[in-house]
């Protein structure tokens, strides 16, 4: 799995999160485990 332009990642074990900020061959890894990629945040509603 490649890393994407612009995610961001975060190890389950320790808790350290990471910006993508150049894509490449490979994944993030951190605590001898691939990276979790993590999902956007809802940004709260304009009403």
């Amino acid at each position: 799995m490649a890393n994407e332009l612009g995610k961001r990642y975060k190890c389950n074990v320790c808790g350290t999160e990471i910006l993508c900020t150049k894509t490449g061959e490979g994944a993030a890894t951190c605590c001898g485990q691939e990276m979790e990629l993590q999902q956007p945040k809802a940004l709260p509603s304009s009403d």
